[in-house]
């Protein structure tokens, strides 16, 4: 059986999703934001899981290198998009919106967002530091 799992986060919670690819509901859960509670719930719930989809957000870095780290396919969909597609539900809550992306998912009806690697964070991160400590430099000179 194939299991697409849907997730809407927010910063302290997250509400998960299950459908089977008959579109049917398998399981649903709040639980707190935690990388380590959301894999072992869906570990729980089958070992044959193995995608994960969410909309872009404050904690999508986050979420795709802890989920890669538990061995979830992240699959990290444009917010845009999501938000288009949910708006069309007639009862917006939080638990709906990960059964509308768990049903996103299922459809294939979506793009993906790239999420970029801890390298390149880690560069960036480094060339900021670098900008700001020339430009202090240069005001200290003047």
């Amino acid at each position: 059986m194939i299991y697409f799992t849907g997730t809407d986060v927010f910063l302290r919670a997250v509400w998960i999703c299950v459908v089977d690819d008959h579109g049917e509901v398998c399981r649903e859960a709040k639980g707190d934001a935690q990388v380590d509670v959301v894999g072992a719930w869906l570990h729980a719930f089958s070992p044959e899981l193995k995608s994960v989809g969410f909309e872009t957000g404050a904690l999508s870095q986050y979420l795709t290198y802890g989920l890669q780290a538990a061995g979830f396919e992240a699959i990290c969909l444009e917010a845009r998009q999501v938000k288009n597609t949910l708006d069309a539900m007639r009862n917006k809550t939080d638990r709906n919106d990960a059964r509308g992306i768990a049903h996103i998912l299922r459809t294939g009806w979506y793009s993906r967002v790239h999420i970029k690697s801890l390298h390149s964070h880690r560069r960036r991160a480094l060339l900021a530091s670098r900008k700001a400590i020339l430009a202090k430099c240069v005001d200290l000179e003047e």
